[in-house]
């Protein structure tokens, strides 16, 4: 039987995975993948947070299911930066990311159509789990090449030092386990 670590979000609970970083440092796994009633209450607590905005944008792909449910909620639009450029893209902007879940850089597009939607707009910027803030710190690099107001960065969770930030919205502290 694994090891796993329970937790309250947004007032239901969960038993998430221990899952090791290296030799010295796991993370409990956080993943909203088909779990709508978490996805839900998750959305709805943050959009009680958050100042008044007028788009959502997203990195592909643990929190689209929640900025989904936040556009459905709150009737406003949301943006998919994404990871590889795809052929329906004209005039992709692009920066590049490193994340302590992901192994290698990663390159992170928006098309340039959603990037003229978004000018001069206030605009959150949302993710599933907020760890070092590389992944937030580039869609924020990204977003910023269209002269956006960003009024909020949000995320279900905060992980290890990231919960000490005064500049994220977050519904909870996920603690970085150390052996």
């Amino acid at each position: 039987m694994s090891e796993t670590y329970k937790m309250k979000i947004a007032g239901l609970e969960r038993e998430l995975p221990i899952c090791p970083l290296n030799d010295n440092v796991s993370i409990a796994g956080f993943i909203i993948f088909g779990d709508v009633e978490l996805t839900v209450a998750c959305a709805k607590e943050l959009l009680e947070k958050l100042p008044e905005f007028d788009y959502i944008v997203t990195p592909e792909a643990k929190s689209i299911p929640l900025a989904y449910e936040m556009s459905r909620q709150c009737g406003k639009k949301y943006f998919v930066v994404r990871k590889k450029e795809k052929v329906y893209m004209r005039d992709p902007v692009s920066v590049t990311v490193n994340s302590i879940t992901t192994k290698s850089e990663q390159k992170l597009i928006l098309d340039g159509a959603d990037g003229e939607q978004i000018r001069g707009k206030k605009i959150v910027i949302l993710d599933d789990v907020i760890s070092t803030g590389e992944s937030l710190q580039s869609v924020e690099k990204l977003v910023n090449k269209f002269d956006v107001d960003i009024v909020a960065r949000a995320a279900i969770l905060a992980e290890g030092d990231a919960a000490k930030r005064d500049d994220i919205v977050f519904l909870g502290e996920l603690p970085l386990i150390f052996k």
